[in-house]
C-alpha cells in the first residue's frame, strides 16, 4: 500500500515545516528503519512542503496504522516536533488517493503559487536521493516516474506554465514597490542552490545589472562566473549586506546566514570607511573645516527564500530593514488561473486513474499466476500420462496446448475488468470456490484520508 504523510502551507504552521525541512536530509532512512513492513520511503521538502511517501508491505487485512504511527515518531524524533503534533497536522493519504496527490504536486496544482515550475524539479530529486540513500521500492520507483511524467504533460498540454507564477517572481512582483529602479539597485544574492538560478534570471529581466553572489557552501565564485557576475567572499559578507539596496536569500544552510549582528557590523564598517575616507588629506584644497559627515540612512529589502529560513526576524529591529518572507509571500499568493488549472487537474486525474488501473491489475496478479500454474500442471501431467501409454502424439499435445490456451483466454480478461472494477474478491473468490485456490490476497488500495 502506498501512503502519504503531508504538511503543507494549507495544513500547517510554518515553524512546523521549519523543523520538518531542517531533519529532511535523515528522515527517509529513520522511517524505513522503524517498522519492517515499511519497504520504502522517498521525502520531497520543499519551501512549503513536507511529505514522506512510504511504501507499505502489509498481507490483506492488517492494519497500516501501527507503522504509520511508528513512522510518525521517527519524524517526531528526527524532527524534534512532538508526535501528538504531527498527529493533528499531518495530513494522510493513503491507496489509490496517493498518485493523485503527488501528481497534482509535481505539476505545481498544490503549490503557493499555482502553476509554479520549480516543484517538478524537487520531486524529481527527491527520487534520486531515495535512490542514493537506499530507501526506494518499485513501486515507490513507478510513482516517482509517473509524476514526473505527468508534470511535463501538464506543462506542455495546458497553459499552466504560463499562468502560473513562481514563487521568485511573486516576491519581485512584491518588491516592486520598494524598488523604485531596478538598474541602480544594488543586489546581493545569497545561495547557489534551489532558487539561486531562477532568481537571478528574474532579476535580469527587471532589469537589474548590479548583482553579487555570496554562498555559505563556498560555490560563489564558479556561479558568479558561470553566470557573469561578481562573488562576495566572507571576509566582505557583512559590509556587501549593509551596502546591498536588495538582499535575496536562497540557500539550503541551516542556520541564519543573515542576521542583525551580521549587518549591524556591516554599517558600523561602512561608518568607519567612510570616516577613514573623511580624515585624509586633499591636496590643494582650501583651509576650512569640512562639516561633519551625516550619518548615513539605510534603506533595504530582504527577501528569505529560504526553508529553513536563511534569515533571523531581528533584522527589523534595525532601522531602514523590511524582511519579505515565506509566510508573507504566501498570504499575497495569486488566485488560480481557473481554465489553466481545471484542464490540468483533468490531465493529473486520469494519469493517476491510469496508474491505479495499472497497479490494481497487478494485485490480481498472484491469483493469475496461480490459476495458470494450476491449469498447466494438470496440462503437464495429462501429457506425460499420454506419453506413458504410448498415445503421444504431437499434433495431440499442440492440441491439449490450444485448448488450454483457449479455456484460460476469458478468466485473464476478466481478471483486468475486475481489477479495474475494483471486485478483486470476486476472482479470489471464484478460485477458491472452483479450484480450491487459496491466494494470499493483496491489499486493495481505497481512497484518501485525515490523519490518524
Amino acid at each position: 500500500m502506498l501512503i502519504c504523510l503531508s504538511a503543507s502551507h494549507k495544513n500547517s504552521h510554518f515553524d512546523v515545516l521549519e523543523k520538518l525541512s531542517l531533519a529532511s536530509a535523515a528522515a527517509a532512512q529513520q522511517i524505513t528503519a522503524c517498522h519492517s513492513a515499511l519497504s520504502g520511503a522517498i521525502v520531497v521538502a520543499t519551501c512549503n512542503r513536507f511529505e514522506a511517501y512510504l511504501d507499505l508491505d502489509e498481507p490483506f487485512g492488517v492494519s497500516p496504522m501501527p507503522a504509520i504511527h511508528a513512522a510518525i515518531d521517527a519524524l517526531s524524533a528526527t524532527s524534534d516536533v512532538a508526535a501528538e503534533t504531527l498527529r493533528d497536522t499531518l495530513q494522510l493519504v493513503h491507496g489509490n488517493g496517493v498518485p493523485h496527490h503527488l501528481f497534482a504536486v509535481s505539476s505545481g496544482l498544490e503549490s503557493v503559487v499555482v502553476g509554479e515550475g520549480e516543484i517538478a524539479g524537487q520531486v524529481r530529486r527527491s527520487l534520486e536521493q531515495a535512490r542514493s540513500d537506499g530507501t526506494t521500492s518499485p513501486e515507490l520507483e513507478r510513482l516517482f516516474q509517473r509524476a514526473s511524467q505527468t508534470s511535463r504533460g501538464v506543462k506542455n498540454q495546458t497553459g499552466l506554465g504560463t499562468a502560473g507564477r513562481s514563487l521568485v517572481r511573486l516576491s519581485l512582483e512584491l518588491a516592486s514597490s520598494r524598488v523604485s529602479d531596478w538598474a541602480a539597485s544594488r543586489v546581493l544574492l545569497l545561495g547557489t542552490g534551489r532558487y539561486a538560478g531562477a532568481t537571478l534570471a528574474a532579476l535580469r529581466d527587471r532589469g537589474a545589472e548590479n548583482v553579487r553572489v555570496y554562498s555559505p557552501s563556498g560555490r560563489a565564485v564558479k556561479f558568479a562566473e558561470s553566470h557573469g557576475i561578481a562573488a562576495v567572499v566572507e571576509a566582505d559578507l557583512a559590509r556587501e549586506a549593509a551596502r546591498a539596496d536588495l538582499i535575496i536569500t536562497c540557500t539550503t544552510a541551516d542556520h541564519f546566514v543573515v542576521d542583525a549582528a551580521l549587518l549591524g557590523t556591516g554599517r558600523h564598517a561602512l561608518g568607519q570607511d567612510a570616516a577613514a575616507a573623511d580624515a585624509q588629506p586633499l591636496k590643494l584644497c582650501p583651509i576650512a573645516p569640512s562639516p561633519a559627515p551625516a550619518e548615513t540612512t539605510f534603506h533595504q529589502l530582504i527577501i528569505d527564500l529560504g526553508m529553513p529560513r536563511n534569515v533571523d526576524p531581528d533584522v527589523t529591529q534595525l532601522a531602514g530593514v523590511a524582511l519579505l518572507d515565506l509566510e508573507t509571500i504566501r498570504i499575497h499568493a495569486p488566485l488560480e488561473a481557473l481554465n489553466a488549472t481545471s484542464e490540468a487537474r483533468e490531465l493529473v486525474s486520469q494519469a493517476a486513474r491510469d496508474f491505479t488501473a495499472v497497479s490494481t491489475e497487478q494485485s490480481l496478479a498472484p491469483a493469475v499466476v496461480a490459476l495458470r500454474s494450476h491449469v498447466f500442471d494438470i496440462l503437464e501431467a495429462e501429457i506425460e500420462r499420454v506419453r506413458s501409454r504410448n498415445e503421444h502424439s504431437a499434433q495431440t499435445e499442440a492440441a491439449l496446448r490450444h485448448l488450454v490456451g483457449v479455456l484460460l483466454h476469458t478468466p485473464m480478461l476478466r481478471s483486468r475488468e475486475l481489477a479495474r472494477s475494483g471486485e478483486h474478491d470476486a476472482y479470489f473468490d471464484g478460485l477458491e470456490a472452483l479450484f480450491g485456490l487459496k491466494v494470499e490476497r493483496a491489499d486493495a488500495s481505497g481512497p484518501s484520508a485525515r490523519t490518524p
